[in-house]
């Protein structure tokens, strides 16, 4: 007879709680959102897709230059041979011969600027340069001769693009590199105690279904089956269970004071334990620390209120005696 009274009364305010839930849903999302962004896991992790979509341009854009060079090189190198001759055929070698060894200059030096291990002997910008003057000379060599303007110009524009490069991309890996390092170091200065390297993301997920409350859920609804009507039975079983969902900053500091252990100082509750021990979100993880350090601070003072009354009752007895 109850239950009919009350689906009613909580009817038209439904919509309420459910809008309010939804709200606070989105601004911890927004709140997780927001602690991730600036997340050196998170950061390595957008730089290094970076990183790789820079390499796949770069060496797209080296071997399109280097295709292009190695057809005016064979001429070059080709001049006076016959047709499909040994000489002609041999030409065809010169240029991926310095293509193929600043290849590899460039593959090494695509490790080494990612963490940052520069070169003291100058060998590599030596041999990058020599490679380079090699093939453009030997692109415009001729057009040199006949003074050809175009000609300078056109086959000018694939070997500097090859060297800028070339010289370049190391400087690109290194950026990204010191990107994430920085992200690292940003991380480190806002939680000292190594808290940043965490991905919380788990019990923000486990903190929805709460299972400790949903057996009490199915047994409220178990029992007011038969009593409700059966039209207004799903509507008042769905706000049952989704009121389980929220979890209040009581409920957290609660938690929190449970997996306290005995002879914990009140100035060890931080922000982050809070976030490693309840799961909450970076935004409420600071008050939850700030009521169990004031909850750890009022227990020495009731104790040793206790003591004193314990020590006063011995005299209060012997007066009652006397």
């Amino acid at each position: 007879m109850s239950t009919p009274v009350q689906v009613p009364e909580n009817a038209p305010a439904t919509a309420k709680p459910n809008s309010v839930d939804r709200l606070r849903t989105a601004a911890a999302e927004a709140s997780q959102v927001r602690a991730l962004s600036t997340h050196p896991d998170v950061v390595a992790l957008r730089v290094e897709s970076v990183r790789t979509q820079v390499d796949r341009c770069m060496w797209v854009g080296i071997v399109l230059g280097l295709a292009f060079t190695m057809v005016n090189v064979q001429a070059f190198a080709a001049q006076g041979a016959a047709l499909w001759s040994l000489p002609w055929f041999a030409a065809w070698l010169l240029d991926p011969m310095v293509s193929l060894v600043l290849i590899a200059v460039l593959r090494a030096e695509q490790i080494t600027a990612r963490y940052q291990v520069s070169d003291h002997t100058k060998w590599i910008g030596r041999t990058k340069r020599f490679a380079f003057a090699a093939t453009y000379a030997m692109n415009t060599w001729s057009s040199f001769l006949h003074g050809d303007v175009a000609g300078i110009v056109l086959h000018s524009v694939p070997p500097l693009l090859v060297f800028c490069a070339a010289e370049t991309a190391p400087v690109l890996r290194d950026r990204l590199t010191e990107a994430v390092l920085r992200a690292e170091q940003a991380a480190a200065l806002a939680d000292p105690e190594g808290a940043s390297h965490r991905l919380d993301t788990a019990p923000a997920v486990t903190e929805l279904p709460t299972t400790a409350e949903t057996p009490q859920t199915a047994s409220e609804a178990i029992e007011t089956v038969p009593a409700a009507p059966s039209r207004p039975k799903p509507s008042h079983t769905r706000r049952k269970s989704a009121k389980p969902g929220r979890k209040l900053l009581a409920d957290y500091v609660t938690e929190a004071l449970a997996a306290v252990e005995p002879g914990t100082a009140a100035d060890a509750i931080t922000p982050a334990w809070a976030r490693y021990t309840t799961g909450c979100s970076t935004g409420l993880s600071a008050k939850v620390a700030a009521a169990v350090r004031d909850a750890l601070n009022t227990i020495p003072e009731t104790t040793s209120q206790t003591s004193t009354y314990d020590t006063d009752a011995p005299g209060e007895t012997a007066r009652v005696a006397a």
